[in-house]
């Protein structure tokens, strides 16, 4: 994921000019310094010289920055001008790309989680599936970013995806094409009397369109809106700054999050202001293994004020924030600068959020379906009831069960984010790019094929029925 804070140029630049004075001094006193750069300088000369193909000084100097950046950590690397431009489209909320979020493992391209409704989520790819070609070229020994440069092209062209799933799975290949995705990162919709949410990306719309659906749900459930359901599966996170202001809607004080540098006095803490939009209803929000970054900076901060019970499966772990330092006159550098800490000063880096509640993806089949029993009705010579009125009084209808599809019906939600112009890092090292669906642990969000019923999403119906409980059993303390 990309922690990126949106009104920092400025910032970023004087960290830069900070951060070269530095070296200059160091480099001054420190003769390996220069026998170093002489290294540098000799392996520079002689790659450009005797290569078997030409190559530019810019290609090689951009790769040396590259290899510099990336061998640090799994999110740091550096942008060309192209990909900054392309960085910064996708944080607005629109961009071109196949639609997904992507890492590197063992040398290949994994998919993290797919953003809905894009080519690769129509698709069918899902996370965990690991990409081992692109167009009949194979991927290994590609870098992250050389994979998600062969990810983008121009809008409706073909690109051939081969796909290997699970360990033992037999490649397979997909075409997809490219598409512009526009991003709406919230949609929402009511299942019975309670409001779903879910978010699917942090970018610069998502605050606004979570208040839109805050009002939304309450204008049509009015006094009968019995709580929410925050959804952040496979939410590989965004912007720093909206993971802070959606905490912050569910929160009236505290903090949010903190972040902690290399040096003590570059940390700082968030922490919410006066105002608890949902009116202290009751929230379950649901997180899986493609949670990532934002994501599990809400989730940590609801869980540790107690504000939110969390339900679904451990999230991804990535508890680092990455800078975006502009270079003039070339592109920018992603760099990581903190570690993030929910409130409590748990780091959930390599942990991830644990729930408060662990629910699996299932199946759920009812094996009384075809069971003819027996009741005190049927018997012989039973008691009649007395009281009449209960006689003929039919049974409440059960609820409907819950589906995991943001597209449903009632949602005035519009289409989902997209990917990356072909991608560029955004999750947990995850470079949003190109493919699909979900993992075998986390629910698919995508619309089911038309005229089938949605999927049954076992993780929200728990939800669902918790808070549904939460509401009796509060309704019956006031009534004592």
């Amino acid at each position: 994921m990309r922690m990126i804070k949106r009104a920092a140029t400025a910032a970023a630049l004087v960290f830069l000019g900070a951060g070269v004075a530095t070296v200059t001094a160091q480099s001054s006193n420190s003769s390996d310094t220069y026998r170093q750069l002489n290294l540098f300088g000799d392996v520079f000369e002689r790659v450009r010289a005797e290569y078997v193909e030409p190559v530019t000084d810019e290609q090689l100097i951009e790769s040396a920055i590259n290899g510099m950046l990336t061998s640090l950590d799994p999110h740091s690397s550096y942008l060309n001008k192209k990909s900054f431009q392309d960085m910064q489209v996708q944080t607005r909320g629109e961009f071109g790309g196949l639609g997904i979020e992507v890492t590197m493992e063992n040398g290949l391209v994994k998919v993290v989680s797919p953003i809905d409704d894009t080519p690769a989520f129509r698709a069918g790819l899902q996370p965990g599936d690991l990409i081992v070609q692109l167009n009949g070229d194979p991927v290994m020994g590609l870098s992250l970013n050389e994979a998600v440069e062969k990810m983008r092209g121009p809008i409706g062209s073909e690109l051939k995806v081969t796909v290997r799933r699970g360990e033992a799975g037999e490649p397979f290949t997909v075409s997809l094409t490219r598409a512009v995705i526009k991003v709406q990162s919230v949609r929402f919709r009511t299942e019975g009397d309670i409001g779903y949410v879910r978010i699917t990306s942090f970018n610069e719309q998502t605050q606004s369109g979570l208040e839109k659906a805050i009002a939304s749900i309450q204008q049509q459930l009015g006094d009968k809106l019995k709580g929410y359901v925050l959804d952040l599966r496979n939410n590989p996170g965004g912007l720093l700054d909206q993971a802070v202001s959606v905490s912050d809607t569910f929160l009236d004080k505290g903090e949010i999050v903190s972040t902690r540098g290399r040096k003590a006095e570059e940390g700082t803490r968030f922490n919410a202001k006066p105002g608890d939009l949902i009116k202290g209803l009751p929230l379950v929000v649901l997180i899986n293994g493609g949670s990532a970054s934002a994501s599990e900076i809400v989730a940590g901060a609801l869980q540790d004020h107690k504000r939110a019970i969390v339900m679904g499966t451990q999230s991804f772990g990535k508890g680092s924030v990455q800078t975006i330092i502009p270079l003039p006159g070339h592109g920018a550098m992603r760099l990581t600068t903190a570690r993030y800490y929910t409130p409590s000063g748990r780091s959930i880096q390599q942990l991830g959020i644990t729930p408060d509640i662990e629910v699996h993806v299932a199946k759920v089949e009812d094996l009384d379906k075809n069971v003819v029993r027996r009741r005190e009705a049927d018997l012989k010579g039973a008691l009649v009831n007395p009281d009449a009125a209960n006689q003929n009084k039919p049974r409440p209808a059960a609820p409907a069960p819950a589906t995991t599809n943001p597209a449903a019906p009632g949602t005035p939600a519009a289409p989902n984010p997209g990917a990356v112009p072909g991608a560029t890092n955004s999750a947990p090292g995850a470079t949003p790019g190109a493919a699909p669906a979900a993992p075998g642990a986390a629910p698919t969000d995508g619309a089911a094929a038309e005229g089938d019923a949605p999927p049954f999403d076992f993780q929200l119906a728990r939800a669902l029925d918790l808070l549904r409980g939460v509401a009796l059993f509060q309704q019956r303390s006031a009534a004592r």
